[in-house]
Parts: structure tokens; sequence; C-alpha cells
């Protein structure tokens, strides 16, 4: 995905977060929870509680090997490419980038031992040293230098090309030492060196390895605890413990990690049941009650940066009014979506981010900008009033699902209820999956489409990696939504580097957001995830994505 004018910087990995969609990570009520924080819906009414496991009890020792489900195969494991969940849960463990974003969502060095911004368009990154690739070559500024410059490369196509669209140069500037030249301040940039644009591969492994590069036949060659093994594909990917990894806190307790490919929901349970799999990420929704109490493991949450949103993909349709919007996200029974779809476990969403994407925010000014935001109570007569007002007599809408999973199928149903109730007619369009998620790269498969349901995570601690997701141009603002002010209020964000500035702008962004509802939120969710009882010590968070948690596991007892 090539940089360019306005209007398609923007084009940000458009399809990285539509798989939670099908496999949504919906949960139920669980006691199997470590020590963790308590929660429950906001208005305190599901009647259901969880708990956020922060870790899971350390290992006790090595193990030779587990396996871990994963319900799609990854069409390849190149880091330009790893914009979902299957192939980043497995590069995790394999790549590193220059900073590592950590499961309590805060940032630290990595690769880089340290960097600095001694202009506010320029990064330093001080690049570690002894560190080693799986081929044993040691680790260089040059490596960097290529790895990084690949997302400025057309030819690529690289996913994560909105990360850089802001970067004039990057060249190694010392033995160890490489230096980013931006053409303006972007806030944004140096957050995503733990995520993976960061990421470094070793420059003469890209350059021999050319197309094959990620494939099952090229494989890979990072710096990670674990290093790529074999592919066997349509089955199963491993992972073998790098004994050469420079990290000795995260040096890896297991000799190997058989990634098992189970795109079947029932199947996955089952192999954790038995005792197939020793587990695995986004446990199916309708498993959770079966999951909580079984005798084959635990069942686990924790922090996650995930809000469900109906995306508005027509705004030349009915829903083109921003009363009916709003009339729609009053009618909707969200505590009720929480309830049926969730299990009870999750919470209805005020916003399009989730709170601790604002943990950067200074203390005194945090909790102001959490409450100063639009709120959409339920309230059907009053909805019904304001659609009335705005011109609603029976409109049709579409709205799209994919039947993979019952929450979506629960929320899709209760969108339609609610459209029904403020006199839309609403009709229920159920697509295979593969052409559900051409609604989020392909234009003309969303015409005619006026809602379809996200699980959209952050991949920085930070709300603009939600709210340039909404800009004017962005590839990602499917329904073409459009205001200045809010295109204003972000620029500002990205530019400013001062803490509470920078929360102030890009608070700014969200009040016009969810004034003008471009999407609709819904509810938020933690993470899911199952061990099995031969294994502990992984830490529940959505940064499974880019840390090495796999490295973690180590027997039970």
């Amino acid at each position: 995905m090539p940089t360019g004018s306005a209007g398609t910087r923007r084009r940000t990995r458009p399809s990285r977060r539509t798989v939670g969609t099908f496999l949504a990570v919906a949960t139920v009520l669980t006691t199997g929870a470590c020590s963790g924080t308590a929660h429950s819906d906001k208005s305190g009414s599901t009647g259901a509680a969880y708990q956020l496991t922060h870790r899971t009890p350390a290992a006790a020792g090595a193990l030779d090997s587990f396996s871990w489900s994963i319900y799609a195969e990854p069409t390849s494991i190149d880091y330009a490419y790893a914009f979902d969940y299957p192939p980043n849960q497995i590069l995790s463990n394999v790549c590193e980038s220059l900073l590592r974003w950590n499961p309590d969502l805060t940032t630290s060095p990595n690769l880089a031992s340290s960097y600095r911004n001694p202009t506010p368009t320029t990064w330093v990154y001080k690049i570690r040293p002894h560190v080693r690739f799986h081929d044993g070559t040691v680790l260089t500024a040059h490596d960097v230098v290529a790895s990084l410059r690949r997302h400025l490369d057309p030819a690529v196509g690289s996913a994560w090309a909105n990360a850089f669209r802001n970067v004039k140069s990057i060249d190694q500037t010392g033995a160890l030492e490489v230096t980013v030249r931006l053409k303006k301040p972007d806030s944004t940039f140096n957050q995503e060196m733990a995520a993976s644009p960061g990421t470094v591969e070793s420059a003469a492994t890209l350059a021999k390895a050319g197309k094959d590069y990620g494939s099952p036949k090229g494989g890979v060659n990072c710096t990670g605890p674990f290093s790529f093994g074999s592919w066997n594909p349509g089955q199963s990917l491993v992972l073998k413990k790098f004994d050469g990894y420079w990290n000795p806190k995260l040096r890896a307790k297991a000799g190997q990690v058989k990634f098992v490919f189970l795109s079947d929901a029932t199947t996955r349970v089952s192999a954790f049941q038995s005792g197939e799999v020793d587990g695995g990420w986004m446990v199916p929704t309708d498993s959770y009650a079966q999951l909580g109490s079984s005798q084959a493991g635990k069942l686990y949450f924790g922090r996650n940066t995930t809000v469900a949103d109906e995306v508005v993909g027509d705004l030349k349709g009915p829903l083109g009014d921003t009363r009916v919007r709003r009339a729609l996200m009053m009618a909707i029974d969200r505590e009720g979506i929480v309830k049926a779809g969730a299990g009870g476990v999750g919470e209805v969403a005020d916003s399009l981010v989730t709170d601790n994407m604002w943990n950067k925010a200074p203390a005194a000014t945090r909790k102001a900008l959490l409450k100063d935001v639009p709120r959409y109570p339920y309230d059907p007569a009053r909805a019904k009033k304001l659609a009335k007002r705005a011109g609603v007599r029976g409109q049709r809408i579409v709205i799209a699902s994919s039947p993979l999973d019952s929450q979506s199928t629960i929320t899709t149903q209760a969108v339609a209820q609610a459209a029904k109730d403020i006199g839309l007619d609403p009709k229920i369009d159920t697509l295979p999956p593969e052409k559900y998620s051409t609604l989020f790269t392909d234009p003309a498969a969303r015409k005619g489409i006026d809602l379809f349901l996200t699980f959209w995570y952050t991949s920085i601690t930070d709300p603009l990696d939600m709210y340039t997701s909404l800009e004017t141009g962005a590839s990602t603002n499917y329904g073409g939504w459009s205001n200045k002010d809010f295109d204003k209020a972000v620029e500002q964000a990205i530019g400013t580097y001062e803490p509470a500035a920078h929360a102030e702008a890009n608070a700014k962004a969200q009040r016009i957001a969810l004034r003008e509802l471009p999407w609709l939120p819904l509810l938020t969710q933690p993470v899911s995830v199952f061990l099995g009882n031969r294994i502990t010590g992984v830490q529940p968070s959505i940064a499974y994505l880019y840390y090495p948690w796999a490295a973690e596991i180590g027997a039970k007892r």
C-alpha cells in the first residue's frame, strides 16, 4: 500500500481487525481466573462479572514442547503484511521490533536499547549490541535501515505504510545508530516502532529470500526467542527455541511450539477439552460456559483495546442524517447485547476507543476527558421521536452479517430490531466469510450495505490509532465520512508530543466522532485465552500480537 497524497496516505491495515467479526471474542462468566481486576457492566445491571488476569501463575519449569490452536492459517508471515491475528501471534515470538509493546500496554526499549527525539522531526535509535539473528549473524544498523525502508517501497506494498506516511528518510548514522527524519512532527511514529512497523529482519535474508520471504519455503530469520522451524501448509507451523536469544528475561521455556490450524470453532473447543492442543487465543464465543468450568484447563481474560462497532457503510442513504444515527444508537439495547451476545462479560461502549487508550494522558485531565463524551442511553421512546422528526418513514436499510459465531448474529439482530423500532425497514444480508471480509477492502462490496459489524483493536496505546482511521480519504473510513473540524483535531494530535495538549486534541476529535457517529460503538470485551493443565505463564493481553508471549509459557507443575 503506497504512501501518497492526502487521499491515499491513510491507507492503513484495512482488514487486520475484521476477523474478530467472524470469530468474535465474546465471553461468559468464568470462575477460573487468577488475581486481577473484577469488572461488571457500567450500569451494574448485567448480572455477570469477570476478572482480568494480568499474569497467570509462573511456570514451574521447562517444557519439551506445547501446541497452540490458531483459527486460520496465515497467508504469509512477512512482517510487512502481518496485520491480522494469525500471522501476528506467531511472529510476535519470532521477530522483534525496535521497541516493545508490553502486556500492560506500556512501551519499552527492545532492539533499540535507547532512543531520543532531539528535534520534533527527528528520531534517533541506538541499536542494541551483540544481538544475533537466528542464522547466527549479528544485528547491525544496516539491517534496521533495510527493514524499515521496506515499508516505504511501493513495490513491497506494505500493510503498514501508513505508519511511515510522514517519513522523509531512514539512514544509518553510526555503527549502531539509525536516524529517522520526518516531514513534520508525528506523535504516532515512535509508538508504531513497538508493533509490526518497527520489526527488524536480516538485510541479507531479505535480499536472498526475495518473493519467498515469509512463505512456507522461505520462512523468516529474525532475533526473537523462537526461530522459524517448519510450515506444513494446511496443517501446522512449528517454532523452535533459539538458544542464542539475547534477552535472558524472555528466553523460551519450551523447546518447541506447534501452531495447529483449526478453522472450525467446535473442533477447537474439542481439542482444548481432549488435550489435543494445550491452548489458544480468541476462544469461541459459545464455549465460555463450558471451558470456564472445564477440568482440562482454565479460561482467562485480559487487557484489550477492542471495541465492537457498527460501521455506517452508506452515508447517502437513510443513515446519512446524523439524527437518524443518534436515534438508532439510543434504540440499540447494548446492555442486552452484552448479556446475550457476550454472556455478560464486557461493557457497553461509550466511545470508539477503550478507556485504557488514555493512559498516557496526565492523571489530572484523564478523568475529565473520559467523562466529556456524548452519551446515548437506551431510550427507545425518545429514539423513535427523534427518528420521526428526521423523516424516518419505513425506509429500507441493509445490515450485513456473517454466520460464523453467535455473538455476531445476536448483535446484528439487536441492531435490526432497533432500526425497526425507530421506523426503518431493516434487512439482514448474511454473507459468507470471504465476501464479508471484502467489505473492509473493496468499496464496491459495500454498495447497498448500510451497516456492518467490526471488532476494532488498536496496536498502540493512543486513541489516534482509531481516529486517524476516520480522517477524510482514509481507506478505513468506509462510509466516506468527512468533517473538517475532526480532521483538524486529528492532525493537531498527530503533530503534538506534549501529553496534555496531545490528549486534548484527541479528545476534541473523539467528541466530534461521537456526536456525528460515522461508526456506532456497541461494547468492549476482554481478550480471552485458554490454557490446558500442562502449561502456564502467559500474560493475557492484546499485546500478544507483538509481545513474545509464548516464551513465558512453561510447565505448570
